[in-house]
């Protein structure tokens, strides 16, 4: 299982909100580049960035940002945020991000989804972000109408390789992973899930572990890391199985 860490980009800075609330933000660095290469240091293996401008405008805002952020980092980095079309999904693979999350177009726009998983397999991730089981757009700000695990459903019937889910009410908020949905939504995908929302510490890890024959893969570790609540190192032990 692997333990994503989370640089979340606002204003050019790494930012954490609270139940995805632009309101209730709190900055931790003015330099997402120098917070990439610590988490690299401390052995990360995957990075999971997110342009919160560009969830908001519905385009990509700090897009050179994450790249220079891919470039100085030897490792993988998926973005989410804003990705919206098929020329940007085209701009930012050939930037070099390795992979790219679609989350209000899985909505909306299935049929863009599609294509892109033709066109790209498995670089192509779905992030499906809910709250009381209900899907959110748009940078979370509008309901999709949808059930989280009737689009799960969706989206691995048009080739989706891989789903972030997001528990909304949890994220940001330190009080755990949503274990039981998370679960749920892999059993209903049928594909890979990575979770995301609530990581409080290495229990909520050893509970994704013991749950990762369900489909879990990775989990999203984010405000944790920044507080200083959970050790990376420690964190990707426990996602490996090396540590009880």
């Amino acid at each position: 299982m692997i333990v994503f860490p989370a640089i979340d980009i606002r204003g050019g800075k790494c930012v954490r909100l609270t139940e995805g609330r632009f309101d209730a933000e709190t900055v931790f660095s003015d330099n997402p580049v120098e917070v990439a290469k610590r988490w690299r240091r401390e052995g990360a293996e995957y990075l999971h960035v997110v342009d919160l401008d560009g969830a908001v405008a519905g385009r990509p805002v700090n897009l050179e940002l994450v790249i220079a952020i891919a470039k100085k980092v030897d490792i993988p980095v998926q973005l989410g945020g804003g990705i919206r079309t098929m020329d940007t999904i085209d701009t930012v693979l050939a930037a070099g991000i390795s992979r790219i999350i679609l989350g209000s177009v899985a909505v909306r726009q299935p049929a863009l989804v599609k294509e892109a998983c033709a066109r790209y397999g498995d670089r192509i991730v779905v992030g499906i972000d809910a709250r009381d089981g209900v899907v959110a757009v748009e940078g979370w700000g509008v309901s999709g109408q949808v059930g989280a695990e009737e689009l799960a459903r969706q989206m691995a019937a048009v080739g989706v390789a891989r789903i972030i889910y997001t528990d909304i009410s949890r994220d940001g908020t330190l009080t755990g992973i949503n274990v039981e949905a998370t679960c749920a939504l892999a059993c209903a995908a049928g594909v890979p899930v990575i979770a995301s929302g609530g990581l409080r510490g290495l229990d909520d890890i050893r509970a994704l572990w013991q749950a990762r024959t369900a489909g879990i893969e990775g989990v999203i570790a984010g405000k944790a890391l920044y507080t200083g609540a959970l050790s990376l190192r420690s964190a990707i032990r426990v996602a490996k199985g090396e540590e009880a």
